[in-house]
């Protein structure tokens, strides 16, 4: 049902600006015209208008399709929507695109549950195909939905990659880029043996013998991300490239890349030189817990980068801004990982596979990747040379860890007006949600995982209990305390699907054709409304990268970054939204997608 404050909104619009007006002059005439649609604006009042008018990439006018006539002279372009539904263009918080441009182009297990059997059938099938990429002699493969592996509680080790190869390197990359499962060849290459030790944050898993099994854990992985051949920049210029086309297709504005090496940022500001950069693109590089404690070294790390790629304001034309830095707290709170930082111990079995008896363990994960005396004055670096800070923060000990550090970091620099990113909170303890709305903490959120699912049911719950399970992706209570929410796909971790994850937002809920077990809702929390999840995707996430005064809504003045969608979803039913379909991105003023329906279709 439409809300109130719509038609509120669309009466008021198209009550002011139905006068008659003279045909346009030169310098009032608009580039393009869109009329007779459902503009959707996210403007304070969430105000519905039929008209965009737009000019050098800027809207010039939004209102009624009579009012909009006066813009509309013999050159400008004119699109009539026939009630087509219209509003900002997606604003990514956090994603990965240079991961996700690289998966759509290599060995990738799309996120599937397998068996053992179909997990070494696809590998062995990207072994014997001349057109699957290699890196030398090595195989990457990517998307292992590993908590989802068939039957339940199945965990792999190097002796499946090795019956497919033991004499060429094999990594296969979990979906949430957590972990990694290595073949002896990769193990060999990385110098991982049974007395390698990982650096703070990470794991290697041993067998009862104590040699390697092939799985890492979270910073354990940066041993074979050194020892694994580099992708050339053709390679990466090439990822960019399909990463931005997957983005444009999803109506894709602007974007936060929350990991960003040099090598990935030159790779998206080659294309920028040469005119192909569809979105706007903000870079987070990452800076690591060894070198959290020497806060002038990891501050002139960011801000070189910045130097040398960080391209100003925001403008018409997109660009590129290096202003964000990436820590990560902790893990993952998922199973069998359960690296995630949590404030009270996570649960084991105590009885048997057949008569469990969850209780509560001795862990509540690892050690603080960022212990607060050391995160708060890299906080305060940060914020002072013009950073702002981006935290992954899985489990509320983690969370907590995070917000510790903020409310030290505001203590210190009382000014500042620093906008911290915690991303993902899929746990949040009570007493810290009040938190972010007191600190000016921006919860980014991944809606697409607030349904049930293999990482949030089975072992994952049995570990957190029913209370914590409940719980869990609490972006209603953080709402509910008045917190500004705003969202990230963190792309590729799931597939890219900005309209399934606004739809599960709202509903908690998996498709209607997932297995029994996940058909359910996710917990007792309700969902958002429409109106916020649609305000987290644009506006909100706008702010987070601080260009909400040009871009976010549709309003007079603002940057024409637009999109079209094949259906109304304020209106239609909400198990429908997922099936979204973008007809046109525009970014700029400038039509960078379009699937033909109301402009030739783009290459």
């Amino acid at each position: 049902m439409r809300h109130l404050s719509f038609i509120v909104g669309l009466g008021a619009m198209v009550c002011a600006s139905t006068a008659h007006a003279a045909a346009p002059d030169v310098s009032t005439a608009a580039d393009t015209v869109f009329t007779n649609g459902f503009i959707y604006t996210v403007d304070a009042k969430n105000s519905i208008a039929q008209a965009v008018a737009i000019k050098n990439g800027k809207i010039l006018y939004v209102g009624s399709s009579a009012g909009a006539k006066r813009y509309a002279g013999t050159q400008t372009q004119k699109i009539d929507l026939h009630g087509t539904m219209l509003m900002p263009g997606v604003v990514d918080g956090h994603m990965h695109p240079m991961s996700g441009g690289e998966r759509l182009l290599s060995c990738s297990l799309k996120y599937m549950p397998l068996t053992k059997q179909e997990f070494s059938d696809r590998i062995k099938a990207c072994q014997a195909d001349p057109a699957v990429p290699k890196r030398k002699n090595w195989l990457l493969v990517t998307s292992w939905f590993q908590e989802a592996m068939r039957p339940k509680g199945t965990i792999l080790d190097k002796t499946i990659l090795d019956e497919i190869d033991n004499k060429n390197p094999i990594v296969v990359y979990s979906s949430f880029g957590h972990s990694a499962l290595l073949n002896t060849p990769a193990l060999e290459a990385a110098h991982i043996t049974a007395s390698t030790k990982s650096e703070p944050g990470g794991e290697i898993i041993h067998d009862a013998n104590g040699q390697p099994t092939g799985l890492l854990e979270d910073t354990a992985l940066n041993l074979i991300f050194a020892a694994q051949p580099a992708a050339s920049d053709e390679q990466k210029v090439a990822a960019a490239r399909a990463a931005l086309a997957a983005l444009r297709a999803q109506g894709v504005t602007s974007f936060l890349d929350a990991l960003a090496p040099e090598v990935d940022i030159k790779a998206f500001s080659t294309l920028q030189q040469n005119g192909e950069l569809t979105a706007r693109a903000h870079f987070a590089p990452l800076i690591t817990p060894e070198m959290g404690p020497d806060v002038k070294k990891s501050v002139d790390y960011v801000k070189g980068l910045a130097t040398r790629y960080d391209q100003g304001r925001i403008t018409q034309q997109p660009t590129l801004t290096v202003r964000h830095a990436k820590m990560f707290m902790d893990g993952v709170i998922s199973a069998p990982a359960l690296t995630g930082i949590l404030t009270l111990p996570y649960r084991v079995n105590k009885g048997t596979t057949d008569h469990p008896d969850w209780q509560p363990g001795s862990s509540t994960g690892p050690a603080p990747y960022f212990p607060v005396p050391v995160l708060s004055k890299l906080l305060q670096g940060l914020v002072q040379a013009g950073i702002d800070p981006h935290m992954h923060a899985d489990g509320d000990g983690a969370v907590r860890i995070a917000l510790d550090a903020v409310e030290a970091t505001r203590k210190a620099l009382p000014q500042s007006d620093f906008r911290p990113g915690l991303e993902h909170d899929e746990l949040v303890a009570p007493a810290d949600l009040p938190r972010f709305k007191q600190l000016g903490a921006i919860p980014v959120m991944s809606f697409q995982w607030g349904k049930r699912a293999p990482d949030t049911t089975g072992q994952t719950a049995d570990a957190l209990g029913e209370d914590r399970s409940n719980a869990m992706e609490p972006a209603y209570q953080l709402e509910k305390a008045g917190t500004r929410i705003a969202y990230g796909s963190d792309w590729p971790v799931d597939p890219l699907n900005e309209w399934f994850a606004l739809q599960v937002g709202i509903t908690r809920q998996n498709t209607p054709d997932a297995e029994p077990q996940y058909r359910d809702r996710l917990g007792n929390m309700p969902g958002l409304s429409r109106a916020s999840v649609l305000r987290a995707i644009t506006m909100n996430s706008a702010y987070e990268l601080r260009q909400d005064t040009v871009t976010g809504s549709v309003e007079q003045g603002k940057i024409a970054d637009l999109i079209v969608l094949d259906r109304n979803i304020t209106t239609v039913p909400v198990n429908e939204i997922g099936q979204t379909k973008v007809l046109l991105t525009m970014v700029g003023g400038k039509v960078v997608y379009s699937r033909g329906d109301f402009l030739p279709e783009t290459p």
